[in-house]
């Protein structure tokens, strides 16, 4: 009789882990969250870049795009970084389309830190009009870290 009833727990408690086995893995699967789409348009990069103390910047600091091209910024070194817009400085109408192409946001036309070594951070131009977009690095403004896109 005790031996029927061991057997009998001991079968129950291995379908049991097994159980919970495979459902944490179905919650597993289920927190991990999809890739991100690939932009749909042309993408350029610009590497943020700095020693830690005293240098740093976007590169390149100045350049053109088209409407619906994709800004990769891409954190190398001197981290961490980010880029924010000044709102007085883009077209009419910009700040509407920046708030769409910057996923997110930390603020008001403020990206996310980058801490990690090649960490990522895209910005769509979708419907951006044409004029210059005035950015900059919040924690390295101080240190000249701007950046002018023009969309064209």
């Amino acid at each position: 009789m005790r031996f029927t009833l061991f057997t009998s727990l001991a079968a129950f408690a291995i379908v049991a882990c097994g159980g919970d086995k495979k459902s944490a893995a179905s919650q597993a699967e289920a927190a991990t969250p999809a890739p991100a789409a690939a932009p749909a348009g042309a993408v350029v990069e610009v590497k943020m870049t700095g020693n830690g103390t005293s240098v740093a910047a976007f590169e390149p600091s100045k350049l053109s795009i088209k409407t619906g091209t994709t800004v990769r910024f891409i954190n190398v070194s001197g981290g961490p970084h980010n880029v924010a817009f000044y709102a007085d400085s883009i077209p009419k109408g910009g700040a509407d389309a920046l708030k769409k192409g910057m996923p997110n946001a930390m603020g008001d036309l403020t990206g996310p830190f980058l801490t990690q070594p090649n960490e990522k951070y895209d910005v769509a131009f979708a419907g951006a009009p044409a004029g210059v977009y005035k950015g900059f690095c919040l924690p390295h403004v101080a240190l000249g870290m701007h950046i002018a896109i023009t969309v064209q």
